[in-house]
């Protein structure tokens, strides 16, 4: 049986844990919530209350954290890395700029031989819960190999797409530049509709099944339409995502004007105050902007 270190117990974090302990993994997780804990107790793994003790003993240790400040300071900071021991993988799952984690890569070699692996995911809380989500991995063909059954206990597409830490990273970065145009996309052509009064559930009926369709259209297209939807996944998050995708494309002199629009109308609807709702309430920067009522 293979030991997981689980570290972020979140919303995407525990049902890929307990994934793992359907699985017959053996899962050891850390969070700073107590209530998180004490959940994956029920579920049938183990807590620790530091990172060091964490990391002993481990195959893998998951990363499963909010942004790359949290996954450099786990790794550097915590005491985490000297408690390593040297057949153990570091899986690396957030949404990170990939020039950072290229170079976290190499902070860590200068410090310790450690085998790593760059392999963001995608397909939210309803993929992690399923256990459908896409793996984009990337890093030492042989490392990819070895943690392959742990990545098929979280996901059902797992592709390996690089031996070169940040290319994990990169692909997600392109995921998150179609998934946020693709809503704000959807949320712009609901606020063309809605200022003329067609009713936006026929226009959901419709576009769903036409040429226009999307998967984006499909998922967030129905929260758009209620009051208080279900929050998946934050407004702050595709501002954040929507960041990094900008960055990128500064960094390499490549021009998203596209992306850059989207980031605007979730940055917008974030400074309305709904940055802790569901993504799908881009549509208010929308309503706000061509002062439609939502009503």
């Amino acid at each position: 049986m293979k030991k997981i270190g689980f570290i972020g117990l979140g919303s995407m974090g525990m049902p890929m844990a307990h994934n793992l302990l359907k699985h017959g993994f053996e899962v050891t997780g850390f969070d700073l919530s107590v209530e998180k804990k004490e959940l994956l107790r029920q579920y049938g793994g183990r807590s620790v209350e530091t990172l060091p003790e964490l990391a002993v003993g481990q195959d893998h240790i998951i990363l499963m954290v909010v942004n790359f400040e949290q996954v450099e300071d786990i790794i550097l900071n915590s005491g985490l890395l000297e408690s390593i021991e040297d057949h153990t993988t570091i899986i690396m799952m957030a949404t990170c700029p990939s020039d950072q984690i290229a170079d976290l890569s190499k902070e860590l070699a200068s410090r310790k031989a450690i085998k790593l692996l760059d392999a963001p995911v995608s397909g939210g809380v309803a993929g992690a819960i399923a256990g459908t989500l896409t793996v984009m991995a990337a890093g030492d063909e042989s490392v990819f190999e070895e943690a392959k059954p742990v990545l098929e206990a979280m996901g059902s597409r797992i592709y390996h797409v690089g031996p070169d830490i940040g290319q994990g990273s990169m692909t997600k970065t392109v995921n998150q530049l179609l998934c946020g145009v693709h809503i704000a996309a959807t949320a712009e052509a609901f606020a063309l509709a809605s200022k003329v009064n067609i009713d936006l559930s026929i226009i959901l009926d419709i576009m769903s099944e036409s040429s226009a369709s999307s998967w984006m259209l499909k998922d967030r297209g129905p929260r758009m339409l209620k009051e208080q939807p279900e929050i998946t996944s934050a407004v702050d998050i595709f501002v954040k995502d929507l960041g990094i995708v900008l960055n990128t494309g500064n960094n390499i002199r490549t021009a998203l004007p596209i992306a850059a629009c989207a980031h605007q109308m979730f940055l917008a609807a974030s400074g309305l105050g709904y940055a802790k709702e569901d993504d799908s309430q881009v549509i208010r920067s929308y309503y706000a902007m061509n002062n439609i009522s939502d009503t």
